[in-house]
């Protein structure tokens, strides 16, 4: 049993693997490959940036929400004074300006009285 090369040194039974398509697919699988690698790894950052960035929006919306909840209960106390101060002080509000329109009946009274 004899075994003929071809000239490159491969079997002549192999059918000349080497020499055909089959180099020029593995190249290009290997290229496709090194291109998936790449593409993966630039969504594989860009994943983390994009989870780093939600966390700090929380973090900046929690914030918010904390100052909102002292804001509202700051004006809310204010309101709760400013109500109380209208109910208390329209009764003096009515009494001081009663004394005052006597004062200027009286004031004007005066003056005519004078003349």
């Amino acid at each position: 049993l004899t075994v003929v090369f071809a000239g490159d040194g491969a079997p002549a039974g192999s059918y000349g693997y080497t020499n055909s398509g089959y180099s020029v697919y593995e190249e290009e699988n290997d290229r496709l490959t090194e291109s998936l690698r790449s593409k993966v790894s630039a969504i594989k950052s860009l994943s983390i940036e994009i989870g780093t960035e939600v966390k700090n929006q929380n973090k900046m919306l929690s914030e918010m929400e904390n100052d909102f909840d002292s804001t509202g209960g700051l004006l809310g106390a204010t309101m709760g004074r400013l109500r109380t101060l209208s109910r208390g002080s329209q009764t003096k509000l009515l009494c001081y300006m009663m004394l005052f329109s006597l004062f200027v009946f009286f004031v004007i009274y005066w003056i005519i009285k004078l003349r």
